[in-house]
């Protein structure tokens, strides 16, 4: 097996990585400065797409985390970014939250329910049957079905809640038509996000709490991964999946001297 090559750019899951239910984990402000102060690029990651990246700065500020803007990348991000390149200047319903609209928007995009190019399913915690329906009509009249990510439950304080990937089975269930998803796992949202801070996956990392998120992007992108033990997997899990990660470890703080 050929060696790889210094790690020069870190990419990060946010939720399970570096806080889990609003609480930084111990070791992500050490990882982040460390990461600041070496000049290294890296990007932190996040599937889900309420929020703009302006609004997770700020969130992330509160926790004690500082990470500019710049280096935030939602899978809201790279559904606009997918969509640019494949039709500049079209037209999309959305059903999401400020994040993904902001980020259509912002490529000149125009939100409509009147026979738009696409319909874009993101994330949102107001999931409503009349928007589903919506969306299926379109569908069926020929929109083309876009997924931000295939995320079937997300975190809460109450317990797991349905996200994306759930109410993206129902409309495919009720059109036939499944959607496309740009978000982890697949490998575009990794490549946009390296692309975005000038990295390249030989000499890349990605870190994660997630095997068939993270860790398949990681793998799939051709970069080095990480698997944190403070997320959602266990190692009791790591043996059910027909691929590993490079390296598994407890937490962030145990990769702030590989910075």
């Amino acid at each position: 097996m050929a060696e790889r090559k210094p790690i020069e750019s870190w990419l990060t899951d946010m939720d399970g990585v570096l806080i889990h239910e609003g609480v930084p984990i111990p070791g992500a402000d050490a990882f982040i400065k460390r990461l600041r102060n070496s000049g290294k690029p890296f990007l932190v990651l996040t599937n889900n797409s309420i929020y703009t990246a302006r609004d997770l700065q700020a969130r992330l500020t509160r926790m004690g985390l500082e990470v500019p803007v710049g280096n935030i990348w939602t899978s809201a991000l790279a559904t606009a970014k997918f969509l640019e390149s494949q039709r500049p200047g079209g037209t999309a319903y959305v059903i999401g939250e400020a994040g993904l609209t902001t980020a259509l928007h912002d490529i000149g995009y125009v939100l409509t329910d009147h026979a738009p190019d696409y319909v874009v399913l993101g994330e949102t915690r107001t999931y409503s049957f009349e928007a589903m329906t919506k969306a299926v009509r379109l569908i069926n009249a020929g929109a083309r079905f876009i997924c931000t990510n295939p995320d079937e439950t997300g975190p809460s304080t109450e317990g797991p809640l349905p996200a994306t990937g759930a109410v993206a089975a129902l409309i495919t269930k009720a059109t036939g038509k499944k959607p496309y998803f740009a978000g982890k796992p697949n490998p575009l949202m990794m490549r946009t996000g390296l692309n975005a801070i000038g990295a390249h996956s030989e000499s890349s990392a990605m870190i994660g709490d997630r095997m068939d998120t993270d860790v398949l992007a990681g793998l799939e992108a051709g970069m080095q991964t990480f698997l944190v033990r403070t997320g959602l997997t266990s190692d009791a899990d790591i043996a059910k999946y027909p691929f590993t990660p490079s390296h598994v470890v407890d937490s962030i703080a145990d990769l702030v001297d590989l910075v």
